[in-house]
Protein backbone atom coordinates (compact mmCIF):
# COMPACT_ATOMS: atom_id res chain seq x y z
CA UNK A 1 0.00 0.00 0.00
CA UNK A 2 1.38 3.41 -0.96
CA UNK A 3 2.06 5.74 1.95
CA UNK A 4 -0.02 8.86 2.45
CA UNK A 5 1.17 11.94 0.60
CA UNK A 6 0.04 15.52 1.12
CA UNK A 7 -1.05 17.38 -2.01
CA UNK A 8 -1.38 21.16 -1.59
CA UNK A 9 -4.27 22.83 -3.37
CA UNK A 10 -3.57 25.61 -5.82
CA UNK A 11 -5.87 27.40 -8.31
CA UNK A 12 -3.64 26.12 -11.11
CA UNK A 13 -3.98 22.52 -9.89
CA UNK A 14 -7.75 22.91 -9.59
CA UNK A 15 -8.07 24.29 -13.12
CA UNK A 16 -5.74 21.72 -14.63
CA UNK A 17 -7.46 18.75 -13.02
CA UNK A 18 -11.02 19.96 -13.54
CA UNK A 19 -10.28 20.72 -17.17
CA UNK A 20 -9.50 17.06 -17.82
CA UNK A 21 -12.44 15.60 -15.91
CA UNK A 22 -14.92 13.40 -17.76
CA UNK A 23 -17.93 11.77 -16.11
CA UNK A 24 -17.58 8.07 -15.41
CA UNK A 25 -19.00 5.34 -17.57
CA UNK A 26 -21.57 3.54 -15.39
CA UNK A 27 -20.56 0.25 -16.98
CA UNK A 28 -17.15 0.61 -15.33
CA UNK A 29 -17.93 1.91 -11.83
CA UNK A 30 -20.76 2.64 -9.42
CA UNK A 31 -20.27 5.90 -7.52
CA UNK A 32 -21.90 5.31 -4.12
CA UNK A 33 -22.73 8.58 -2.36
CA UNK A 34 -22.29 8.32 1.42
CA UNK A 35 -23.61 11.42 3.25
CA UNK A 36 -22.74 12.29 6.82
CA UNK A 37 -24.62 13.47 9.88
CA UNK A 38 -27.90 15.24 9.00
CA UNK A 39 -27.59 14.16 5.35
CA UNK A 40 -26.54 16.36 2.44
CA UNK A 41 -29.32 18.69 1.34
CA UNK A 42 -30.19 20.48 -1.93
CA UNK A 43 -27.24 22.21 -3.54
CA UNK A 44 -24.66 20.06 -1.74
CA UNK A 45 -22.13 18.58 -4.14
CA UNK A 46 -23.09 15.06 -3.03
CA UNK A 47 -26.72 15.69 -3.94
CA UNK A 48 -25.79 17.18 -7.31
CA UNK A 49 -23.47 14.28 -8.11
CA UNK A 50 -26.07 11.69 -7.05
CA UNK A 51 -28.54 13.26 -9.48
CA UNK A 52 -26.18 13.65 -12.42
CA UNK A 53 -23.40 11.05 -12.37
CA UNK A 54 -24.22 8.03 -14.54
CA UNK A 55 -24.92 4.96 -12.43
CA UNK A 56 -24.64 6.79 -9.11
CA UNK A 57 -26.43 5.40 -6.06
CA UNK A 58 -26.99 7.05 -2.68
CA UNK A 59 -26.98 5.59 0.82
CA UNK A 60 -30.13 6.46 2.80
CA UNK A 61 -29.88 6.07 6.56
CA UNK A 62 -32.94 5.47 8.74
CA UNK A 63 -31.97 8.18 11.23
CA UNK A 64 -29.87 11.09 10.03
CA UNK A 65 -30.14 13.11 13.26
CA UNK A 66 -29.17 10.45 15.81
CA UNK A 67 -26.54 8.30 14.07
CA UNK A 68 -25.69 4.95 15.61
CA UNK A 69 -22.55 3.29 14.31
CA UNK A 70 -23.86 -0.26 14.01
CA UNK A 71 -27.00 0.79 12.13
CA UNK A 72 -25.18 3.20 9.84
CA UNK A 73 -22.41 0.75 8.98
CA UNK A 74 -24.93 -2.04 8.34
CA UNK A 75 -26.89 0.20 5.96
CA UNK A 76 -23.72 1.23 4.15
CA UNK A 77 -22.47 -2.36 3.91
CA UNK A 78 -25.80 -3.50 2.46
CA UNK A 79 -25.64 -0.72 -0.14
CA UNK A 80 -22.09 -1.71 -1.12
CA UNK A 81 -23.06 -5.37 -1.45
CA UNK A 82 -26.09 -4.48 -3.62
CA UNK A 83 -24.32 -2.07 -5.94
CA UNK A 84 -22.78 -3.27 -9.20
CA UNK A 85 -19.03 -3.67 -8.79
CA UNK A 86 -16.63 -1.95 -8.90
CA UNK A 87 -17.93 0.44 -6.24
CA UNK A 88 -16.33 3.84 -5.64
CA UNK A 89 -17.33 5.41 -2.33
CA UNK A 90 -17.97 9.16 -2.32
CA UNK A 91 -18.22 9.97 1.38
CA UNK A 92 -18.55 13.19 3.36
CA UNK A 93 -18.05 13.94 7.05
CA UNK A 94 -19.40 11.13 9.25
CA UNK A 95 -19.91 9.07 6.09
CA UNK A 96 -16.12 8.79 5.86
CA UNK A 97 -15.96 7.32 9.35
CA UNK A 98 -18.77 4.89 8.56
CA UNK A 99 -16.78 3.80 5.50
CA UNK A 100 -13.71 3.17 7.65
CA UNK A 101 -15.84 0.86 9.82
CA UNK A 102 -16.99 -1.32 6.89
CA UNK A 103 -16.67 -5.05 7.54
CA UNK A 104 -14.22 -6.98 5.33
CA UNK A 105 -16.86 -8.56 3.06
CA UNK A 106 -18.18 -5.15 2.05
CA UNK A 107 -14.79 -3.44 1.93
CA UNK A 108 -13.58 -6.12 -0.48
CA UNK A 109 -16.09 -4.88 -3.09
CA UNK A 110 -14.86 -1.29 -2.91
CA UNK A 111 -12.53 -0.23 -5.72
CA UNK A 112 -11.65 3.18 -4.25
CA UNK A 113 -12.96 5.95 -2.01
CA UNK A 114 -13.07 9.74 -2.02
CA UNK A 115 -13.27 10.69 1.67
CA UNK A 116 -14.13 14.37 2.07
CA UNK A 117 -13.98 16.35 5.32
CA UNK A 118 -13.96 13.34 7.66
CA UNK A 119 -15.55 14.09 11.02
CA UNK A 120 -14.05 13.74 14.47
CA UNK A 121 -16.72 11.71 16.31
CA UNK A 122 -15.23 12.65 19.68
CA UNK A 123 -16.07 16.34 19.22
CA UNK A 124 -19.84 15.83 19.55
CA UNK A 125 -21.65 13.48 21.90
CA UNK A 126 -24.22 12.54 19.25
CA UNK A 127 -21.43 11.02 17.14
CA UNK A 128 -19.50 9.22 19.86
CA UNK A 129 -20.65 5.71 18.93
CA UNK A 130 -18.33 6.00 15.89
CA UNK A 131 -15.27 6.31 18.13
CA UNK A 132 -12.64 5.06 18.15
CA UNK A 133 -12.01 5.61 14.46
CA UNK A 134 -10.38 2.56 12.80
CA UNK A 135 -6.67 3.11 12.21
CA UNK A 136 -5.88 0.19 9.91
CA UNK A 137 -4.98 0.65 6.26
CA UNK A 138 -7.94 0.59 3.92
CA UNK A 139 -7.88 -2.31 1.43
CA UNK A 140 -8.49 0.01 -1.54
CA UNK A 141 -7.08 3.23 -2.93
CA UNK A 142 -8.40 6.36 -1.26
CA UNK A 143 -8.05 10.13 -1.14
CA UNK A 144 -8.78 12.13 2.01
CA UNK A 145 -9.69 15.78 1.37
CA UNK A 146 -9.64 18.11 4.37
CA UNK A 147 -9.84 21.82 5.07
CA UNK A 148 -7.56 23.95 7.21
CA UNK A 149 -10.55 25.41 9.08
CA UNK A 150 -13.10 22.57 9.23
CA UNK A 151 -15.21 23.08 12.40
CA UNK A 152 -15.92 19.33 12.63
CA UNK A 153 -12.35 18.04 12.49
CA UNK A 154 -8.90 19.63 12.91
CA UNK A 155 -6.86 19.31 9.74
CA UNK A 156 -4.05 17.61 11.67
CA UNK A 157 -6.44 14.86 12.73
CA UNK A 158 -7.68 14.46 9.15
CA UNK A 159 -4.05 14.10 8.10
CA UNK A 160 -3.56 11.44 10.76
CA UNK A 161 -6.58 9.57 9.38
CA UNK A 162 -5.02 9.70 5.92
CA UNK A 163 -1.69 8.38 7.15
CA UNK A 164 -3.24 5.50 9.07
CA UNK A 165 -5.60 4.59 6.22
CA UNK A 166 -2.84 4.76 3.58
CA UNK A 167 -4.68 7.53 1.73
CA UNK A 168 -3.47 10.37 -0.42
CA UNK A 169 -4.08 13.60 1.52
CA UNK A 170 -5.34 16.79 -0.14
CA UNK A 171 -5.38 19.85 2.14
CA UNK A 172 -7.57 22.78 1.11
CA UNK A 173 -7.08 26.25 2.62
CA UNK A 174 -10.08 27.79 4.41
CA UNK A 175 -12.67 25.49 2.79
CA UNK A 176 -14.78 25.00 5.91
CA UNK A 177 -16.63 21.69 6.02
CA UNK A 178 -16.55 21.48 2.20
CA UNK A 179 -20.31 21.80 1.90
CA UNK A 180 -22.95 24.29 0.75
CA UNK A 181 -22.23 26.66 3.63
CA UNK A 182 -18.58 26.91 2.58
CA UNK A 183 -19.50 27.52 -1.06
CA UNK A 184 -18.96 24.02 -2.43
CA UNK A 185 -21.82 23.21 -4.79
CA UNK A 186 -20.77 21.48 -8.02
CA UNK A 187 -17.15 21.42 -6.76
CA UNK A 188 -15.10 20.74 -9.93
CA UNK A 189 -11.95 19.84 -8.01
CA UNK A 190 -13.83 17.09 -6.20
CA UNK A 191 -15.06 15.70 -9.50
CA UNK A 192 -11.51 15.66 -10.80
CA UNK A 193 -10.33 13.77 -7.73
CA UNK A 194 -13.18 11.30 -8.18
CA UNK A 195 -12.18 10.78 -11.81
CA UNK A 196 -8.64 9.95 -10.72
CA UNK A 197 -10.00 7.08 -8.60
CA UNK A 198 -12.18 5.50 -11.26
CA UNK A 199 -11.28 2.53 -13.44
CA UNK A 200 -10.29 3.67 -16.92
CA UNK A 201 -13.48 4.03 -18.95
CA UNK A 202 -13.36 2.76 -22.52
CA UNK A 203 -15.77 5.46 -23.73
CA UNK A 204 -15.41 8.79 -21.87
CA UNK A 205 -18.61 10.81 -21.59
CA UNK A 206 -18.04 14.54 -22.08
CA UNK A 207 -21.51 16.02 -22.06
CA UNK A 208 -23.01 15.36 -18.63
CA UNK A 209 -24.10 18.69 -17.13
CA UNK A 210 -22.36 18.97 -13.77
Amino acid sequence: MQASTSTPWTPQRSHAIAGHWTPPDAAHATPLIVPGWRDSGPGHWQTLWAERLPGAQRVVQDDWLHPARDAWVATLAAAVLRAPAPVVLVAHSLGCIAAAHLPPAAAARVHAALLVAPADPERRAVLDSFAPVPSGRLPYRSIVVASSNDPYCPVRLAGAYARSWGSEFVRLPDAGHINVESGHGDWPLGLALLQSLLPVASVPLHHIAI
